[in-house]
C-alpha cells in the first residue's frame, strides 16, 4: 500500500507464457497488494504458469479481444477492493520497475491517470519500428489538437487509474479491440480527469506482443475517429455512444471531486 491505498496490478494476457515469469519476477512486491492476470483464451500455457506463480488468474472461455480483456481486468481489480490499478502487459515490453513511481503519482499527487510514455524516452533506439514512431507522433499531434491536451503519446499500454476513474468511465460502451486503449484515455480527458506521464524505455523483441501493419492502420483510423467524435461532443454538435454525457456537467463534477480530494485533512 501507499498512503493507505490498495494497489493492484492487472495483466491482460494472450500467449504470454515465454515472458510472464520474467515480468512477474521484476514486479516490486513490497508495495503491491495483489496481482491479477486475465487470460484471453491463450493457446499456450499462460494460465497454468500464472497459477504456478500464485497469481490470481481469470481465464476466458472464449477470446474477448484486447479491449474486452482489459474490461475483465478492471472489473476484477475493483471487486478486489483496489484503490489504484496499474495495467502491465506480461510480454515484458514495459519495465515493471516503474510501478512505484506510477503508483506514487496517483497516491500522492493530483493525477487521476498516469501513462508510461515511450515517446519521452528513446523509442527508436529501443527498437520501435520507424513507421510506428512516425505514426505515433502524427496521431498524438492530431489528438492533442482535437482533445486540447499536451500529452507526449496516447498509445502506450502501460497505464494506471484511480478507482474513481474506473468506476465513472462508461468502459462497457467502449470497443473490445485495440482502440479501447485510445477510447479510454479520450474518455478520461472528456470527464476532466488529470493525466500525468512518466518516461518509459521501449523494448521490442520477437516474444513481445505487437499488432500487424494492417491492424496498426485500422487502429490509426480508429484514433482519428475517436478524436473527431470527442471534438463533436465537446462542441455539442453530435454525441456518440461513449461521449453521450454532458461535458459541462462533467467538468463541474470533476472540479468538485478535485476540491473534495485535496481538502481531505488526511
Amino acid at each position: 500500500m501507499l498512503r493507505g491505498k490498495k494497489i493492484v496490478v492487472v495483466m491482460p494476457a494472450y500467449n504470454a507464457e515465454k515472458t510472464l515469469k520474467q515480468t512477474y519476477n521484476e514486479i516490486p512486491k513490497d508495495i503491491i497488494d495483489e496481482i491479477i492476470l486475465t487470460d484471453d483464451k491463450s493457446y499456450d500455457k499462460t494460465p497454468e504458469l500464472s497459477k504456478e506463480l500464485n497469481i490470481t488468474t481469470i481465464v476466458h472461455e472464449k477470446n474477448k479481444g484486447y479491449g474486452g480483456n482489459q474490461k475483465s481486468c478492471y472489473k476484477a481489480a475493483l471487486n478486489a477492493g483496489a484503490d489504484i490499478v496499474i495495467m502491465l502487459h506480461p510480454d515484458y515490453q514495459y519495465t515493471p520497475s516503474l510501478i512505484p513511481a506510477i503508483a506514487s503519482m496517483l497516491a500522492f499527487s493530483p493525477y487521476d491517470v498516469v501513462i508510461a510514455s515511450r515517446m519521452l524516452s528513446h523509442a527508436l533506439s529501443g527498437g520501435m519500428p520507424l513507421y510506428k514512431y512516425v505514426s505515433n507522433k502524427f496521431l498524438t499531434a492530431f489528438e492533442n489538437l482535437f482533445l486540447h491536451q499536451h500529452l507526449s503519446e496516447y498509445h502506450t499500454g502501460y497505464r494506471a487509474f484511480t478507482r474513481e476513474v474506473l468506476e465513472k468511465l462508461p468502459l462497457e460502451d467502449c470497443n473490445d479491440d485495440f482502440i479501447f486503449d485510445n477510447e479510454m484515455l479520450a474518455l478520461a480527458c472528456y470527464y476532466g480527469y488529470k493525466i500525468g506521464e512518466v518516461s518509459c524505455p521501449t523494448k521490442y523483441f520477437p516474444e513481445a506482443s505487437s499488432i500487424s501493419f494492417l491492424r496498426s492502420c485500422k487502429y490509426g483510423f480508429g484514433v482519428l475517429g475517436v478524436s473527431i467524435k470527442y471534438f463533436l461532443a465537446r462542441t455539442g454538435l453530435y454525441k456518440s455512444k461513449i461521449f453521450r454525457q454532458d461535458a459541462q456537467k462533467l467538468n463541474l463534477q470533476s472540479e468538485l471531486n478535485y476540491y473534495h480530494k485535496h481538502s481531505d485533512p488526511q
